[in-house]
């Protein structure tokens, strides 16, 4: 599996199964879906999914954290095609 780092940069995706999991600073973002199978296709993605988890527990774990994030900030821009 390829390094992913949690919380530490805006550039990370990670890809596992149909899963796209996306780095950010104040959160990880999953999209997709996935069919943990019984075979070793699933195995080898229930273990990198697994091993993920994990590493963002810990990382949690390690340091203060609110009860609960404020909503992101969000910018309006005109419609440039308009």
């Amino acid at each position: 599996m390829k390094k992913f780092a949690p919380y530490q940069n805006e550039s990370d995706v990670l890809n596992i199964g149909g899963l796209c999991i996306e780095n950010r600073l104040d959160r990880i973002s999953i999209h997709g879906d996935i069919d943990l199978t019984a075979d070793q296709v699933g195995l080898a993605d229930a273990r990198a999914l697994h091993q993920l988890l994990a590493d963002v527990v810990d990382r949690l774990e390690a340091q203060q954290l609110p009860d609960k994030m404020p909503p992101p900030v969000t910018t309006i821009v005109a419609n440039p095609f308009e």
